[in-house]
């Protein structure tokens, strides 16, 4: 029967396979290479190509399945119509002759062009693709059923399973990479914001508390005009207020709830007590990303840092856990900025009781943050004792030089940022 069709009519439907046999295969590759987080949203926001497509790829056994019945049946035939052409044209040299020329016709116009299109640009090959797959899908369902039943029952011997396909979610470091490869999509500022979240839950408020020993705070014990003086010329709004020393903690008053009764002159002590609010104490292995959403369920903005024996550490306001999102946006006199000296080579001359995360921060440096808190004591952690004067040491690519000592810190550190660019660029 087949011998009576004109060789013409055979070209014609050995092309038409090659045409149908590129499209189920670009059809694949496009709808696996689809960036499933833009599938989502562009399906949520309405776009009938994305809900095909997202509808699809919920059952990518049976998506896989259609596609290879077809692809398969189609690359099948067209092997047989070629093997007859070749035959009526060359005779029984025919059957290789046809094997040779469509594997390389195959190849090129019905697996490697269609694939790399679809794989540079899947939305354009699997959008238009989804509105032809579908239907197919319902029409040959009972043939694709029966199919995936076998294939599912292979996959479950050797211990795979096809359901919760979509379940997969991205981990903190997987999240990182797709905002560090964003590229122009985010703006860089806030990418970095964004990586700084990822950040919170790898610090505790310990990295970030200002020491004990820098608390500024109200001593009942001093006279009532010092403690008057103290309010009126108060860079903060908080204050703690204890007995003595800040062991002996009574409670924290904000200086907003005074303000009315120092402007009638009807501040005095027994009305300052009465405005005393409660401590809120914060452990200090809390991680950031806890704290920052247990101050907005206490509705607290202070808190003071306890170790495990109820000792106070330090002190962590709500302000200084947005810093490390945002970056640096007080004037507070407090800051870190103070222990930094600029000199004219360069380099900088950083008090040791600086903290490492905050120089980071302001001065977009990337010195390690594991360990010690302070500069000193991330020097005389890797180092393992108080150095001499002059010792230099090279932690992240930044040389750190110990300019003064004390009898048990460092004093006066030179860091030199400078050289870490050069070596980045290859011109050290």
């Amino acid at each position: 029967m087949l011998n009576n069709i004109p060789i013409g009519a055979l070209f014609g439907a050995l092309v038409f396979l090659v045409i149908l046999s590129a499209f189920f295969s670009g059809s694949e590759t496009g709808l696996i290479s689809l960036n499933r987080y833009r599938l989502r949203h562009m399906a949520k926001s309405g776009h009938p190509g994305a809900v095909r497509a997202s509808r699809l790829l919920k059952r990518p056994d049976r998506l896989i399945g259609l596609i290879l019945l077809g692809n398969n049946f189609v690359n099948i035939l067209a092997s047989a119509l070629a093997t007859i052409v070749a035959i009526r044209l060359v005779g029984e040299a025919g059957p290789l002759v046809a094997t040779a020329v469509l594997t390389v016709v195959i190849l090129l116009f019905a697996e490697v062009t269609p694939k790399t299109v679809a794989a540079l640009h899947p939305e354009r090959i699997a959008f238009p693709a989804s509105f032809i797959l579908g239907p197919l899908l319902k029409a040959f369902y009972p043939l694709v059923w029966l199919i995936n039943i076998i294939a599912n029952g292979l996959l479950r011997l050797l211990g795979v399973s096809t359901r919760d396909v979509d379940s997969s979610h991205l981990s903190s470091e997987e999240l990182r990479t797709v905002v560090n490869e964003a590229g122009t999509m985010i703006p860089r500022r806030h990418q970095k914001m964004l990586l700084n979240i990822l950040d919170l839950e790898k610090a505790t408020v310990e990295d970030i508390m200002i020491p004990r020993n820098e608390i500024a705070g109200i001593d009942l014990e001093d006279e009532w005009t010092d403690i008057v003086d103290q309010l009126t010329n108060s860079q903060h709004t908080r204050l703690p207020v204890y007995r003595g020393g800040i062991d002996n903690v009574v409670g924290i008053v904000h200086l907003r709830d005074l303000l009315a009764l120092q402007q009638h002159s009807e501040l005095d002590m027994e009305r300052f007590m009465d405005r005393i609010r409660e401590v809120y104490f914060i452990p200090e292995a809390t991680r950031l990303n806890t704290q920052l959403l247990n101050f907005q369920k206490q509705r607290h903005r202070m808190g003071l840092v306890v170790d495990e024996y109820g000792d106070i550490q330090g002190l962590v306001t709500l302000d200084d856990i947005l810093e490390e999102i945002v970056g640096e946006f007080t004037t507070d006199p407090g800051t870190t900025l103070k222990e930094i000296h600029p000199q004219e080579d360069g380099t900088y001359l950083v008090d040791g009781s600086a903290n490492v995360r905050e120089l980071n921060r302001i001065m977009n440096w990337s010195l390690p943050t594991e360990g010690a808190k302070t500069l000193n004591g991330m020097l005389i952690e890797y180092l393992e004792t108080i150095p001499e004067p002059g010792t230099s040491v090279l932690l992240n690519d930044y040389p750190l030089e110990v300019v003064q000592t004390g009898a048990s810190a460092i004093k006066t550190v030179r860091v030199d940022p400078l050289y870490r660019k050069r070596r980045h660029k290859g011109i050290e």
